[in-house]
């Protein structure tokens, strides 16, 4: 039987595509508000204050492990091993774990790759590149560690949850006592825990650890529930994906403004 030899499709310029929609309107809106909130971000790390305000702490600086607060869990100042030399914010070290698993995250990768590295910047658009290496070499072979990050970031979920306990109890200006309470800054820092939660628990590497792996899931029926939990929620996990980030953002900003005086936390009960 004679073999069919079909040319291969001519290599687009940069940019060059015979789509007729506007697809440059989704990478473009992710490289602004990833920018924008990488830009933030940085800033407020390295603002190293402003980021409690009574028992309210923000999720950027959580957990405090060492550092000027009295949130701090192991001592005021730099940790024992910082370098003297070197600038220290308590979130330099908060942000290690929750930082690692975005980046690396599978529905992350899809989205800066088209709009940061133009790889490519949609389906069927030209892109600047000759050549694909994939994910190993560096710096794209560090996505490998996603479920690492995983593992990391499940333990921040409690302490998440706890600060946003800790936001349900106000000292009284007259006995000085510490009574509870819920003001609007409650319900964002737990809004926060929340959301991020959603986040975690939609990972395509928490539903395979659940039950991905097993050849007869139905054996394990414990397993297979939460299997079945994530993988309804992985359905939405872009939507989380989204969420989490802008409302992480929006909660240190909350935190912020009421620390310096800006706006002022109203009491609900």
């Amino acid at each position: 039987m004679a073999q069919v030899h079909l040319p291969l499709a001519p290599q687009r310029g940069f940019g060059e595509t015979s789509r007729p929609d506007n697809w440059w309107v989704e990478p473009l809106v992710v490289f602004l508000v990833l920018s924008s909130f990488l830009v933030y971000v940085n800033w407020a790390v390295l603002q190293g204050e402003h980021f409690e305000h009574g028992n309210y702490l923000s999720p950027v600086y959580s957990p405090v492990l060492w550092g000027d607060s009295k949130h701090a869990w192991f001592g005021q100042g730099k940790p024992p091993f910082w370098p003297s030399f070197l600038l220290y914010t308590p979130a330099m070290l908060a942000l290690v774990g929750p930082g690692g698993f975005r980046f690396t995250c599978y529905y992350y990768r899809g989205s800066y790759y088209k709009s940061f590295w133009a790889s490519p910047p949609g389906c069927a658009v030209g892109k600047p590149h000759k050549t694909y290496t994939g994910e190993r070499a560096f710096p794209l072979i560090m996505q490998n560690l996603h479920r690492y990050f995983m593992y990391v970031t499940l333990l921040y979920l409690p302490i998440l949850f706890h600060d946003a306990w800790l936001a349900m109890w106000f000292e009284n200006p007259v006995t000085h006592v510490e009574e509870f309470g819920i003001g609007v800054g409650t319900l964002v820092i737990l809004a926060n825990a929340t959301f991020l939660s959603l986040y975690q628990f939609s990972c395509h590497s928490f539903r395979h650890v659940v039950g991905g792996f097993k050849d007869i899931l139905s054996r394990s029926p414990v397993r297979k529930t939460l299997y079945d939990c994530a993988s309804a929620l992985n359905c939405n996990h872009q939507k989380y994906a989204w969420t989490s980030l802008v409302w992480v953002a929006f909660t240190d900003v909350y935190v912020r403004m009421c620390s310096m005086g800006v706006w002022t936390d109203l009491r609900i009960l």
